[in-house]
Order: structure tokens, then sequence, then C-alpha cells
């Protein structure tokens, strides 16, 4: 028996929110007994993209974070229903019973992720189940996963060694969206936005970007490296918060240029000036 589970790579979602549309166009107006009651038109969101700013001027970038039910094994939604309103499928599937919900408002509640709508109309909590109706009658992926443009999304079956994520997952460290919860969730993701660090180096007494410069990022338990472009600029991606890191530039020819930082916040260190030894 399969074990669902999905993988979300921050980095390649764009914010398109076909994820979203597919889902709401599968799922609104439309229920699938034994699953799903219809969602509403408007309101529910079983699928969301958490637009995360990042940085400040004048270097300013954005990053995306699909949030949906995490299919969790610690699941709390499933202690928190009455009758077993909510249950776990052989495949690891958590499922909100249509009929047996109905009333169990504190199901929406009990859901520290904050995936659970409420219907308003059928009197039911409702989320993502991961489009358990199409897995049924063998389709290989839910709605959201079939419409993203960039592959951001990846789902399959985790016991399964050749199937893709579980590839992907042998190669590539993976972590849980809130591991504080300690819920086993089924759902990981890599490239969750950090904190970065960047600048342009220029030669001042050229007066031009200092292109293909090696920069060096340290501190005590790491050392990173990378170039600037053409235009002189350098980025450093993916650093903890809240850690002190020291920058080194050098080029022969030029005064050595160190520069502390802290990630307390996204760091854009705009231009950075060598100056030729004398």
């Amino acid at each position: 028996m399969a074990r669902y589970g999905m993988l979300i790579n921050c980095e390649k979602c764009i914010g398109c929110y076909n994820c979203v549309l597919s889902c709401q166009d599968e799922f609104c107006g439309n229920a699938y007994e034994g699953y799903a009651a219809a969602a509403p038109i408007e309101g529910h969101n079983w699928i969301r993209v958490i637009d995360k700013e990042r940085g400040r001027f004048s270097k300013v970038k954005m990053a995306y974070i699909p949030k949906t039910c995490m299919h969790c094994e610690n699941a709390t939604c499933i202690e928190a229903g009455q009758d077993n309103a909510v249950y776990r499928r052989s495949d690891g599937i958590v499922i909100i019973d249509p009929e047996k919900a109905v009333g169990q408002r504190q199901i929406v509640t009990a859901c520290p992720y904050r995936v659970i709508e409420w219907n308003e109309k059928e009197q039911v909590p409702q989320k993502c189940n991961m489009c358990a109706h199409l897995l049924d009658r063998g389709e290989k992926e839910p709605r959201c996963v079939e419409s993203c443009p960039t592959g951001a999304l990846i789902f399959g079956d985790l016991d399964d060694e050749e199937s893709a994520i579980s590839q992907i997952l042998k190669q590539t460290a993976s972590e849980k969206l809130c591991p504080e919860f300690n819920l086993e969730e089924k759902v990981s993701y890599t490239g969750l936005p950090k904190r970065f660090i960047s600048g342009t180096v220029v030669y001042k007494d050229k007066n031009e970007c200092a292109e293909d410069l090696e920069i060096e990022l340290h501190n005590k338990t790491e050392t990173r490296t990378t170039k600037t472009n053409g235009f002189g600029d350098f980025e450093f991606e993916g650093l903890e918060a809240s850690k002190s890191f020291s920058l080194k530039i050098s080029k022969p020819g030029y005064k050595e240029k160190r520069i502390r930082c802290n990630t307390s916040v996204d760091i854009h260190l705009g231009d950075i000036y060598l100056l030729p030894h004398v």
C-alpha cells in the first residue's frame, strides 16, 4: 500500500496561483460522496500561497510558500473529531468525513497550521484531501500538482524507492514548515526562504564593476564562497537567522575589505568600493 506525501520546492514556486485555482475548480460547487461536500464558491482556499517579501530597498525579493494540509501522522484534527469524523486512510491521507463531521467546528481550531476551513452552508469543516477521489479512480496526482507549471509540487509514494519524490528526498535535504509542532507531517519543503547577504563590488579607481571576483563569507561553523557577476553583484542565500558573519573581499593591488554582518534581517550592503594600494 502506498504512503502518499508531497514535497514543495519554494525556489521553483513563482506565485502563479495555478494550484489554488485548480483546487477551487475541482471542489467549489462539486460534492464527492464520502470524500468532501461541495466547497463554497468564495472564501475557501484548501491550498494557499504565502507571499513573503524579503530584503529592503534597493534589494527586494519575493518568495512564495504553498501551504496546505500536512496530512500529519500525529494529526490533532483526528484527535479533535468525534465518532471518527476525521480519519487517516491506509495510504496516509487524512480525510474529514463530510457527513460525520457536520457541526463539529472544533476540528477547525484543532489544526495548528490553520488550514481547515469552515463551510457555513454545509456546517462542516473542510480541507485538502490530496484529491483522494481522483487517486482512487486511477489518477496519479492531485489537481494542484498536475497544474503546477514549474514542478514546484511533487507528489508520490514515500515508501516506493523508485518514485520521483523518494528519489529527490534521497538527494535533497528537506524540512518541515513548522518542525516545532512535531506532527510528523507528510508534506515537506525545500528552499524555504531564509536570510541573504548581498552587495555590489566596485573598483574605486576605475569606477567599474568588479566582475568574477571571489567573495568569502564565514562564521565559526562554516565558510562559503561565491563570485560576482558581470555587474559586480554577489549574493549568499539560505543563511540562518540572527547569526554573525564576516565578509572578506580581496584583490591583488587593492586593500582588503572585511565587513561584519548579522542576519537578524536580510542584508544588502549596496556598493562596496575597493581602494587601490597607494
